[in-house]
């Protein structure tokens, strides 16, 4: 069984002794312990159950390539179900338990499903659960949903307890990866005086150089990286990273990396995780090389394990996977851990290598040290169920006939090294099949590319394909020099570190064991542990004719686990490639997509929780209006008040009130969320002219024009003034909702389409505070509160503005209406909202001025036949079903959607257009969204709708019910009474009228 050895363990501290709860057993580890490492040393090697057939689990590798021991780690708010134990790093107090079995880890009654196995292959669920239709709502669906996912989802009740942050970095070089290779990357890049960023995802650096026995220099290779990571830290120009992984590559040299700050000490405030967001010319991944299983019946029984695995755990941990421990390897490096192994003392019944010779150093170090190596051998089958009891041996050339039998307690398995190119691969990367080597590697030829038509992504070391040390560490030195230059810096000439390391022999591509492993063995050979996928199922995948891997892989479920297959896709896919008498290349491989490894939830979210996940924009009026009885709404990222109640008031009397004093005398409205664009630059005004239905290259200085903005497909996308302050500035104004979006929308066709035209746009929507005085007074109002402007009809036209002062605030009125009102919209800076909104009360009491709302503002709007965006219209609205013919221009030779509207559904004389619409009873409105039939029935038995109502309110100021419709021929049918039906079945009568109902001439506009 496996145990704790006394003298090994470079990485724990043994004087630190650290307690941890598992599965509710007590049980103790020590400093520098990993929970995988930990629970190996008590004797646990069992930790989980697979996915489909709950077949015991255990521990088989030591990194994120880890399939098997995913746990669920903490409790309440701190709880998360799928931790990988082989990266998590031990703490005191840590509460971890297993999953995916009930009632309990060691007898497990979805167990039973073992026996069902030739019940379950690939695809089974394409072809069952189809009949009787009614079993699948009912019987089918639930059992599956509730058998779906492995660890079990935290309470919805209980919040995450800990805090979560992004981090923005921008560097010249980005490595990724503090291996030997990695540092002798980054430390030549540094010496460019190149901004260089290290990240590691391990607690320390060296990667397996250590463990392996490597030299550099001359010396313990820990002593050259101890040497090289104090040399970068004494850097400016680099900063180097622990416990962040590269998580992914995207376009134009956009990277993440994944810092686990705390986890390893939850004790410690501050954020857990972080999220780093990073910029680099170059992008450097040194990301070393994943160890390969061999495919073998019993493959998948606790205390079959990597080989490098066992040596990680015994060298770094002081961990024992067990006394007796049979080797399996197709090549030299499995051999490093037969001697590490013999040299502690324990016993190595038998290296079983499957290469009919072997005669490197390692292999000639491990005879002569007496361990038995059986070539052209292969193991037939493991035996135990919980635990390794005993392989069975046989030859590798033929179908699996037993030929002898090993007592052991563990074996070390070794398939070969597949390069780490994820990173690589994110952004599109090609590979090469290397056949000498058994692996994909990097093709130096065919990069991610840049914007720049240049790689922007290089590879180094073992990621690169160079498993032997010196070649690796010499790799890393010249690529490492190669990215500097790149990123436009003068990289130093220098000798690349000497690394020295045992040379090993060729390996042999062995994809199944033994080579004509027969279908019994297939059935019980898994390549995807968590998946349970077996050789037999890609076989049979194969057999049904999936004959491309993206097929075969969503067929039978391979590389589908949260290890995005890191163990099991290059055995699936020479599998894949044998069964269709293929070349491994010609089969290709599947993508690889970030993150390369499961990152949290929080940080992905960072801050953006509670109160901060959708931020709050308040206008500078926001606190006054929350005092004063604001009834808030949600308008976009804005709260907007819906009305202002007074004591005793309700809501539909406060939105009346607001009304007829508007209308009667005057009003105060908070109009600061309305968006505003700034548009400058000498092409400003070809610029407005293509993203507005009408032309604005033409409107004179100190003047206003009201606007349309359409999509490409002709469709209303958004209205508001522009306003033209000098020859080469407009200020756009945007709906609330609006400003953001259609910001964005005017970067992305000067950046994309217009890139050459001399424009520049800034959203300065939250820079003023936009203030509404609205009413026959508004002018009077404005005049008391002092003013250096001439605020007159003459002097200040309709659809014009002005820059002064006023009540002393420095100021800039438009004369524009919503209302139908004499109106001024005056801009101050955000600062000074307040202090004018203050002011404006105070002059305007006696007149008995009231601040107003939205609903107010709708409802005035709609007497005066004005759309609003979002209710006129829905995403298939063009300006002309509105009646805004006017507003498009006939001079201007193109514009954002015109080309669309002269499509032919565009010019349907069918199309519904906009009407007012009066209910025969004043009293009744119309509910909002209510279609429009003519009486008669269609063949499914579905009303036949000719409209539907756009916007619909009760009118004080007409004191009648009012509402805007679109209706198939509506300004043709003036007059006509059509029907509208209500959910209940009944219908309300309405006359189609102008959709102006109130001063069609805009007299109180104008005064």
């Amino acid at each position: 069984m496996s145990t704790r050895l006394q003298n090994h363990g470079r990485l724990i501290d043994r004087s630190a002794r650290l307690e941890f709860n598992w599965n509710g057993k007590r049980l103790q580890g020590f400093k520098g312990d990993t929970l995988a490492s930990a629970l190996l040393a008590n004797g646990e090697m069992l930790v989980g159950r697979s996915f489909k057939y709950h077949r015991p689990r255990g521990i088989v590798a030591a990194g994120p390539e880890e399939p098997n021991a995913l746990v669920g780690l903490g409790q309440g708010g701190k709880y998360e179900p799928n931790q990988r134990a082989t990266t998590t790093e031990l703490f005191n107090g840590l509460t971890a338990k297993s999953q995916n079995h009930w009632p309990s880890l060691e007898f497990d009654v979805g167990g039973v499903n073992r026996v069902m196995t030739r019940f379950f292959p690939a695809g089974f669920y394409y072809k069952t659960f189809m009949a009787p239709s009614f079993a699948w709502k009912h019987v089918f669906e639930p059992v599956i949903r509730k058998a779906a996912g492995l660890g079990a989802a935290p309470d919805p009740e209980e919040r995450d307890a800990d805090r979560y942050e992004y981090f923005y970095a921008h560097c010249d070089v980005l490595v990724v990866g503090g291996g030997i290779a990695g540092l002798a990357a980054a430390l030549q890049a540094g010496k460019s005086g190149a901004k260089v960023l290290v990240l590691e995802q391990e607690n320390h650096f060296g990667g397996r150089a250590p463990v392996d026995g490597v030299t550099v220099e001359g010396k313990p290779a820990q002593e050259w990286i101890d040497a090289t990571v104090a040399a970068l830290e004494s850097m400016d120009n680099v900063t180097v990273r622990t416990r962040t992984m590269g998580a992914g590559v995207y376009d134009h040299g956009y990277a993440l990396g994944y810092e686990r700050l705390s986890d390893h000490a939850p004790e410690v405030a501050g954020p857990r995780h972080r999220l780093w967001r990073i910029r680099a010319k170059r992008i450097l991944t040194a990301t070393g090389a994943i160890e390969r299983p061999l495919s073998f019946a019993g493959n998948d029984v606790p205390g079959v394990m990597l080989a490098g695995a066992v040596r990680d755990y015994m060298v770094n941990h002081g961990v024992s996977v067990g006394d007796r421990v049979v080797v399996a390897t197709n090549n030299d490096d499995a051999y490093r851990t037969a001697i590490a192994l013999k040299d502690a003392g324990l016993d190595v019944p038998a290296v079983i290598d499957a290469r009919s010779t072997a005669t490197g150093a390692l292999v000639e170090k491990a005879r002569a040290m007496g361990i038995r190596v059986e070539t052209g051998t292969a193991i037939s089958s493991v035996y135990g169920n919980k635990k390794v009891t005993s392989v069975g041996l046989c030859k590798q050339s033929g179908e699996g006939t037993k030929t002898d039998e090993l007592e052991c307690d563990a074996v070390a398995m070794s398939g070969g090294w597949s390069p780490v190119v994820h990173l690589w691969s994110h952004c599109g990367g090609k590979l090469n099949w290397d056949t000498e080597m058994a692996m994909f590697r990097p093709d130096p030829s065919r990069p991610p590319m840049g914007a720049d038509g240049e790689g922007f992504v290089l590879v180094a070391g073992t990621a690169n394909g160079h498993l032997d040390a010196a070649d690796a560490i010499a790799d890393g030195h010249a690529v490492g020099a190669q990215a500097a230059t790149e990123a436009g810096f003068d990289a130093k000439d220098s000798a690349a570190p000497v690394a020295v390391s045992e040379a090993e022999g060729p390996i042999h591509a062995v994809w199944s064991m033994p080579q004509g492993q027969n279908k019994k063995l297939q059935m019980k050979t898994f390549l995807d542990y968590q998946n349970d996928v077996k050789v037999s199922d890609v076989r049979l995948a194969a057999q049904e004719g999936y004959e491309s891997v993206e097929h075969t892989k969503r067929y039978t479920t391979l590389g589908m686990a949260t290890d995005q297959g890191k163990l099991s896709n290059i055995n699936g896919l020479a599998v894949l490639a044998d069964s269709l008498n293929a070349e491994i290349p010609q089969v290709g491989t599947t993508t690889f997509r970030p993150p390369y490894h499961p990152i949290s939830m929080g940080a992905i979210a960072g801050e953006a929780r509670g109160s901060l996940f959708k931020v709050l924009r308040q206008t500078p009026i926001h606190e006054w209006t929350d005092k004063n009885g604001g009834f808030w709404e949600p308008v976009a990222d804005w709260r907007r008040p819906y009305c202002y109640q007074q004591a005793g008031e309700s809501v539909k009397e406060a939105v009346s009130r607001e009304i007829l004093q508007t209308r009667n005398s005057v009003s105060i409205l908070d109009a600061s969320t309305l968006g505003k664009i700034i548009v400058k630059g000498p092409d400003a005004g070809k610029f407005l002219d293509m993203l507005y239905t009408n032309m604005m290259s033409t409107l004179k200085v100190g003047r206003c024009r009201y606007g349309l903005m359409c999509s490409e497909n002709g469709f209303l996308s958004d209205d508001g003034v522009v306003a033209r302050l000098d020859e080469d500035t407009f200020l756009c104004h945007t709906t609330s909702g609006g400003s953001d979006r259609i910001h964005a929308w005017m970067e992305e066709w000067l950046q994309t389409e217009w890139w050459d035209w001399k424009v520049y746009t800034a959203n300065v929507t939250e820079q003023y505070a936009q203030i509404g005085i609205v009413g026959p007074n508004a002018r009077k109002v404005l005049e008391k509160m002092g003013t250096d402007m001439d605020l007159s009809a003459e002097a200040l036209p309709f659809m014009a503005f002005a820059d002064g002062e006023i009540a002393g605030i420095k100021a800039r009125p438009y004369r524009i209406s919503f209302s139908g009102e004499l109106s001024y919209e005056v801009a101050v800076p955000a600062a000074q909202g307040q202090a004018f909104w203050d002011a404006a009360l105070a002059a305007g009491k006696e007149f008995g001025i009231t601040p107003y709302g939205t609903e107010a503002l709708h409802v005035m709007r709609a007497e005066k036949g004005f759309i609003m965006i979002g209710d006129e219209t829905d995403g298939t609205v063009i300006p002309q079903d509105l009646g805004l013919n006017w507003a498009i221009s006939k001079k201007k030779e193109d514009f954002l959607g015109k080309r669309a509207q002269q499509r032919p559904h565009m010019v349907d004389p069918k199309r519904w257009r906009l009407v007012g619409l009066e209910t025969e009873d004043p009293a009744v409105v119309i509910p909002d969204g209510a279609y429009a039939v003519d009486g008669t029935t269609r063949a499914n038995g579905v009303k036949n709708m000719i409209g539907r109502i756009t916007s619909t309110y009760y009118s004080p100021t007409l004191d009648r019910s009012i509402a805007m419709g679109l209706v198939e021929d509506g300004p043709e049918r003036m007059g006509d009474t059509i029907m509208f039906a209500r959910t209940d079945g009944t219908t309300i009568n309405a006359k189609i009228v102008d959709p102006v109902f109130l001063d069609k001439e805009g007299a109180r506009q104008n005064v």
